[in-house]
């Protein structure tokens, strides 16, 4: 495994306007992840773990300092060259699924690739679906598929052109205990048999377990950094 984080942040500032004043979300945050770890940050509502996700996603700009992805600086591109490295290198998943309703599960992971812009492939397709069970449900849409479903087909989508990071954001936030541990079982599968590198904000302290590291965030700074047991 490489000794370079896949994903760095230098002295991270996020700074939000409201008024006259200026609002800290981050505050000088150094983060780094290797390749193949996954990190569950947790803190408490307003500490920043979503700004910080945002940031490192390319989906808000930094104020100060640098984000650093797979060696590409982030802080220092234009908007449309941000959008072309989370095209290729980051996938999302959300705490909504933002799945679209016309389409079925097949539809919803397919249009990822097609906007990629490589097409469609089978092979790819089938190794994830079938690692996070979906075998069974592609031709379903998304009301007619469970919660826990809905965000397997999300995972799914956001994983199948290989991208170098997952982020995720409180992905089982909508979902009821047994769906939720379905939901971080199946991330972990593609942790440790995939090595998806995954960066995933959360509030559920059980969530943490199945993480090789846990960030605690508080008033915009990372307080501290600890393997998971």
């Amino acid at each position: 495994m490489s000794t370079e984080p896949i994903l760095k942040t230098e002295n991270l500032w996020k700074l939000y306007r409201a008024g006259k004043v200026e609002v800290p979300a981050l505050r000088g945050v150094n983060f780094s992840v290797q390749p193949g770890e996954s990190v569950a940050v947790m803190g408490p509502s307003g500490c920043g773990k979503s700004s910080l996700l945002y940031v490192i996603g390319g989906l808000a700009q930094a104020s100060r300092g640098r984000v650093l992805v797979d060696g590409n600086d982030l802080t220092a591109m234009s908007d449309a060259e941000r959008t072309k490295l989370r095209r290729h290198k980051i996938g999302f998943v959300f705490q909504r699924f933002n799945l679209l309703p016309a389409l079925t599960a097949k539809g919803n992971i397919a249009i990822a690739q097609y906007i990629h812009g490589d097409g469609f492939d089978p092979h790819r397709f089938d190794v994830v679906t079938k690692m996070l069970g979906l075998e069974g449900r592609l031709t379903h849409k998304p009301a007619e598929l469970s919660g826990g479903e809905q965000q397997r087909v999300a995972i799914a989508r956001a994983i199948i052109n290989e991208p170098k990071i997952l982020l995720a954001d409180e992905p089982t936030g909508n979902l009821d205990t047994k769906n939720s541990e379905v939901v971080l079982m199946m991330l972990r599968q593609l942790n440790k048999e995939l090595g998806q590198t995954i960066v995933m904000i959360t509030h559920n302290p059980e969530a943490t377990t199945f993480f090789d590291r846990i960030v605690h965030m508080r008033d915009g700074v990372i307080v501290d950094g600890i393997p998971a047991d």
